[in-house]
């Protein structure tokens, strides 16, 4: 396991467009560079410390649902291949691991496609309080991590400064088109139960994940990072029980482990000490192997 960070991606005499929690983002006309760091956030705040490989991992795992979406469905991907990219990313990228990923420019659609198929997070919470997710009526009695037997949409505003905002599939209509909203509803579904069916065959459970779309020439284009830990909760399929909330394969160790120290986002942050940083990297890694039926050095091995 490389136990090296890479929190800062220079590229000489190249400034990104946008330099985000994550992810910082190359203008190459009409083409995008999309290079995930390894910088991690919680409750809002990159953290001083990076998670190693946890950028490649990402890329990578999304690489590799991209490569098999059902027939039909349009993504942004072109390549992440580093003799792909123009100079002088094609150097650069040999200081960053396969971490980068050259796509289509696209004009974004501000609402996040959220899919949810348990009680779980935030949706538990709106749950508890009004006896609905985001609006949308579920039956009573539901506990928490309770399966929702037909998956529900709950899109969300974008907010790149902040939280993003739930809001009902009528108001995003009213932002973008009301069959805009209804397309990129089907097909965020339709991918979320491919992406389930999947995880079931590799003793996971998918509960819930987010997707975004641009437009295209040809319509909705699915964007940005696809099925990852941090776009997506998933559980160990062993490990599941309702009435609590299972652990799961994504930062939500560090967050835990701030919390314990009672920082929750206000004052300096703490350290976090070698075995939460390696621990974070072992369930990234975890979760592609799980996945990708592949070993992840091998994997790197064979990108490289």
């Amino acid at each position: 396991m490389d136990s090296t960070a890479v929190r800062d991606i220079c590229v000489a005499g190249v400034e990104p467009i946008l330099r985000g929690k994550v992810r910082d983002i190359f203008d190459l006309g009409d083409q995008l560079l999309l290079v995930t760091s390894d910088r991690v956030s919680a409750y809002d705040v990159v953290l001083p410390q990076g998670i190693p490989e946890k950028g490649a991992i990402l890329t990578q795992l999304t690489r590799w649902w991209l490569e098999r979406l059902p027939a039909g469905i349009r993504h942004h991907l072109i390549s992440t291949d580093p003799a792909d990219f123009p100079e002088p990313f094609r150097s650069a990228a040999s200081e960053w691991g396969p971490r980068a990923m050259l796509v289509r420019k696209l004009d974004m659609i501000p609402v996040e496609c959220v899919v949810r198929g348990y009680v779980v997070g935030s949706g538990w919470k709106d749950y508890q309080a009004t006896g609905s997710i985001c609006g949308i009526p579920l039956p009573e009695g539901l506990r928490q991590a309770d399966c929702i037997d037909v998956p529900i949409f709950t899109p969300a505003a974008k907010n790149h400064e902040g939280h993003d905002e739930n809001i009902s599939i009528e108001k995003a209509g009213e932002m973008v088109g009301h069959d805009l909203m209804a397309q990129l509803k089907d097909l965020s579904v339709q991918i979320f139960s491919h992406g389930r069916e999947h995880a079931a065959t590799c003793g996971l459970i998918l509960a819930d994940t987010k997707f975004e779309f641009g437009i295209g020439a040809d319509g909705p284009v699915l964007a940005d990072e696809v099925l990852t830990a941090d776009s997506s909760r998933y559980w160990p399929a062993d490990q599941y029980q309702v009435g609590i909330s299972p652990p799961s394969f994504d930062k939500q160790y560090v967050r835990d482990h701030l919390a314990s120290c009672g920082w929750t986002g206000d004052g300096p942050v703490p350290d976090l000490p070698d075995d939460v940083v390696e621990g974070t990297t072992i369930r990234y890694q975890e979760l592609f192997e799980r996945v990708t039926g592949v070993n992840w050095d091998t994997w790197k091995e064979q990108t490289s």
